[in-house]
């Protein structure tokens, strides 16, 4: 291993294994809990290779490494046998609320399989298209393959979710898999339909189930748990917890195999005979409860779930809303839910070609046709944090046109019936599977037209473009000289300022490591407004978990580090909300992250926001253009190589 070296010579130093307490990592540095803080060497690792500097703060023993801390820190968790990140933090400050807790959770299980997953949906969708246009028959193997294709994920979903979900709740992943292909398991599967039932349990009642097996006396409520969602859910959540547990008490020597052993020789009878019977009943409760609302008024769910739907996601809200339309086409076979934000995209993207035609900036121009592209294809991040939201009328127009095509598509009773794709690629799955391309497809077309029209209108002739443009990051008037005003080429490089605020020296900065430059060179802002701009086009390089620190690499190779905040870390993500993704290509102005600067402050902490060259070394000359109060899209950092 690479590190293994340094993580050695890290541990050795910190006053060994059987001092450390817990070791954690941010974006740039490891933090260490340690029992005895006077047991570290803190000269040797001062003056350690591949260590930058050592912090003492809050109660933290940090070992500064930079932008490989990720790396080092694998090195030292094998090394030490430490337990990870998730499992030693538990008790670290204050986790957030339930809802914003839930939605981290839902995220963290399904984002992984959710580019499988939707591209199964649409090669179902399109296999339904061929069907109902009569290019294949039901019976013939084309069709029969392609059906296998975009199927296969579907019907072994637990298996995958069984992964995912026991990562994200600290447990071993392949051991959630073994949980959900015991319960897909084709032999039980198949008891059911092979005979009559031995009795039958809770007749007469909605819970009544035929009982055709027992597990050492015990009934078995046999169910269906392909295509399923909760019940792999709640039963790796339980799994996680014992597999933890177990590996704490057993010894050392026979851990290896009695810890799974036991994790399924407990959890996954205790699956069949209570989580799982549970856990599904839950999720048709559940699909029934989101239909039942639906059909009290489509109209208005339309309404409301298309016109509020990039609200929901700009704060993260969606993630709440996407597994239960997953469920309902698991457990009863169509869902309204995501079927009704079909039109949010295509509005977005009329309003956009009307900003497009009617701008006076050349910036906006060469934005608008790539923005306008991704949201027809159902991407709208570009559009509407490059675009809408900076020049606001856009951005209410698309809400106010989604819901009235969220209402067209509630009138016709449009519904999905497979997990589509997003944009164009979403209109398959609208295909019914016995009647193809009925009245309720065709509500989808009006829908659309409706929608992208209205929001072009409405935004071409009322949306104040070029009177905002003013006032908007995009272009942020100003008689200031813009970083586009100055001739680059490979180079030169010029970094504009991603935060209104005052410019500060990183002297000024309490943290060591970044304030002796070791950490790059650049400058500092103290913010005015809570929002992170991208001060440069390039690709997101990291985004630490806490949302308080993002890299960006340039598309000239500049590596850029924004830490939001002096130890904001310990806020474990609280008063902070990215719009971003590790790995998004981003351009200039677009938002990357908002965060609470009065609840950042009032938690006790320092918003001062170091803005670094982390690759300085390639540079020879890294200078701050700009002092006093600055304002977004205003040069901040001219480089030179």
């Amino acid at each position: 291993m690479k590190y293994q070296e340094l993580a050695k010579d890290i541990i050795e130093n910190v006053g060994g294994k059987e001092n450390v307490k817990s070791v954690v990592h941010c974006i740039t540095r490891l933090r260490f809990k340690l029992k005895d803080e006077s047991k570290a060497n803190t000269e040797v690792l001062n003056n350690m290779d591949g260590v930058v500097t050592v912090r003492q703060s809050g109660g933290q023993y940090q070992v500064v490494i930079g932008n490989h801390v990720p790396d080092v820190y694998k090195a030292v968790v094998a090394e030490g046998g430490f337990e990870s990140a998730k499992q030693v933090d538990e008790d670290d400050g204050e986790k957030g609320n339930l809802l914003n807790k839930f939605i981290e959770i839902i995220s963290g299980i399904f984002t992984p399989i959710l580019s499988v997953l939707v591209a199964s949906g649409m090669i179902k969708g399109f296999n339904a298209l061929f069907i109902a246009a009569g290019w294949l028959d039901e019976q013939g193997g084309t069709y029969q393959i392609l059906n296998a294709i975009g199927d296969g994920l579907f019907y072994f979903l637990p298996i995958f979710l069984g992964y995912t979900a026991m990562k994200k709740f600290g447990g071993t992943p392949f051991l959630g898999m073994v949980i959900a292909s015991a319960l897909v398991y084709p032999a039980l599967e198949g008891i059911p339909q092979a005979g009559e039932p031995l009795y039958t349990l809770f007749a007469g009642t909605l819970f009544e189930s035929p009982i055709h097996i027992e597990f050492l006396g015990i009934p078995v409520i046999l169910m269906t748990y392909s295509m399923s969602v909760i019940p792999i859910i709640l039963s790796t959540f339980f799994a996680a917890k014992l597999e933890n547990y177990l590996a704490k008490v057993i010894p050392d020597v026979i851990k290896t195999f009695v810890v799974p052993m036991l994790t399924m020789l407990i959890i996954i009878p205790l699956t069949f005979l209570i989580i799982g019977p549970i856990a599904t009943w839950a999720s048709q409760l559940l699909g029934q409860g989101t239909i039942w609302l639906y059909e009290l008024s489509p109209v208005i769910a339309g309404a409301f779930i298309g016109g509020f739907w990039l609200v929901f996601v700009m704060f993260g809200l969606h993630w709440g809303l996407v597994p239960i339309g997953i469920n309902n086409i698991t457990s009863q076979g169509w869902d309204p839910i995501l079927a009704l934000i079909f039109v949010h995209s295509f509005a977005l993207a009329g309003a956009i070609v009307a900003v497009w035609i009617r701008t006076k900036s050349e910036k906006i121009k060469t934005l608008s046709f790539p923005a306008f592209l991704s949201a027809v294809f159902g991407v709208t991040e570009p559009a509407m944090y490059g675009i809408a939201l900076p020049l606001k009328w856009p951005f209410i127009y698309t809400l106010i046109s989604s819901a009235i095509g969220g209402a067209i598509l509630g009138i016709f009773g449009s519904v999905g019936y497979v997990m589509g794709g997003l944009g164009v690629f979403q209109w398959p799955s609208f295909i019914h599977p016995e009647e193809g391309l009925n009245t309720a497809f065709m509500g989808t077309i009006l829908a659309v037209v409706v929608g992208t029209v209205l929001a072009f209108v409405l935004t071409y002739f009322f949306g104040a473009i070029n009177k905002n443009e003013e006032d908007s990051p995009v272009t942020e008037g100003t008689n200031e000289v813009k970083p586009t005003d100055i001739p680059q080429d490979v180079n030169s490089e010029v970094i504009s300022t991603p935060l209104n605020g005052e410019i500060k020296s990183l002297t000024d900065i309490s943290d060591h490591a970044f304030a002796s430059g070791a950490l790059g060179k650049g400058a500092a802002i103290k913010p005015t407004e809570g929002r992170l701009i991208a001060p440069v086009s390039g690709t997101v390089s990291a985004l630490f978990g806490t949302n308080h620190a993002i890299g960006i690499v340039t598309e000239h190779g500049a590596e850029l580090l924004m830490h939001i905040g002096i130890d904001t870390v310990q806020l474990d993500g609280k008063f902070f909300e990215a719009h971003v993704s590790q790995g998004d290509k981003v351009e200039t102005g677009q938002l990357l992250i908002e965060f609470d600067i009065a609840e950042i402050e009032k938690a006790g902490y320092d918003t001062i926001t170091p803005i670094v060259i982390t690759n300085d070394d390639k540079y020879q000359r890294v200078e701050v253009v700009a002092q006093g109060n600055i304002k977004t899209d205003q040069p901040l950092l001219d480089l030179e190589s």
